[in-house]
């Protein structure tokens, strides 16, 4: 009986102390949801005014005209996958990369007809655990990215949609619903359709040397600034993952510290009446 104790004693110490980490994990996690969701209002008003200036040029000359709003035979595609470097998140990475690998089955016979490009370490492990060929990675990126950790990686997809490497280009990633809810979501990505780039000028803008040549500037900064908004929406989806799946993780330990306790109030009870019993029992005995 008492080596049950001490084990169910034990047991309560080792949950107490899960408890306290993933309590801590929560915390931090809000922490960062916050800042994460501060850093993408902020990068929306760059976005916004890049987006009309290109919307003004795009939709209001009529003589101009660029690859990346044209469609084409698609003979090929890109794919653009955004993970999570850590764990601990829930179903954040494993329900989008699931939809990816149905998606990439689904559409395509060969590792010919698709390219791949990854952001996360999660990501990067899924893909090469099935031999799936990737064209280029990023991983290590910090809590708070900036735009110039993933311009490589960002740059090296347009570049490959405009010197038609590929036909269509997707970008793949966790869109941040609210706290409690996040979809993963697939948006094509390239070529630009008219709703991507469909604004009302509040502006009447003079082009220097050209609209088009401006136009040839703007748009594979547009698409790459619509990459960096995809991560930081990833990044607040990330947090507000973990956060959630280390408070479960804390109330379910909770769960279990009450009814460790529960038992081992019962088994001390039943130790001490057991005492008892075996006291009484003698002293009847030397009565006798």
């Amino acid at each position: 009986m008492a080596k049950g104790l001490r084990e169910l004693k034990a047991k309560i110490k080792s949950t107490q102390s899960t408890m306290q980490i993933t309590k801590a994990m929560e915390l931090v996690a809000a922490s960062r949801l916050r800042r994460a969701q501060e850093a993408a209002t902020a990068a929306r008003p760059y976005a916004e005014k890049l987006r009309e200036v290109v919307a003004s040029i795009a939709l209001g000359t009529r003589d101009v005209q660029h690859p990346m709003l044209q469609r084409r035979p698609v003979r090929r595609t890109g794919y653009l996958v955004i993970t999570s470097d850590r764990g601990l998140a829930g179903g954040y990475n494993s329900n989008l990369l699931r939809n990816v690998l149905n998606t990439i089955n689904s559409r395509h016979a060969s590792p010919d007809e698709y390219v791949l490009f990854v952001i996360g370490r999660k990501g990067r492990d899924f893909f090469r655990r099935r031999g799936i060929p990737i064209a280029r990675e990023v991983t290590g990126l910090p809590d708070s990215p900036a735009f110039s950790d993933i311009r490589t990686i960002a740059q090296e997809a347009v570049k490959g949609y405009e010197d038609e490497l590929y036909d269509e280009l997707y970008l793949c990633y966790n869109m941040f619903i609210s706290t409690l809810t996040m979809r993963p979501t697939e948006r094509l990505l390239l070529p630009l359709s008219k709703d991507d780039v469909a604004a009302t000028p509040t502006t009447v803008y003079e082009y220097e040397p050209s609209a088009e040549v401006v136009l040839n500037a703007l748009l594979p900064r547009y698409a790459e600034t619509l990459i960096y908004s995809a991560l930081l929406d990833a990044k607040a989806s990330e947090f507000s993952a973990r956060m959630n799946a280390m408070g479960n993780a804390t109330r379910n330990a909770q769960k279990m510290i009450q009814t460790l306790t529960l038992n081992y109030n019962r088994a001390r009870q039943a130790a001490i009446t057991q005492e008892i019993a075996e006291v009484v029992g003698g002293a009847n005995a030397l009565k006798g």
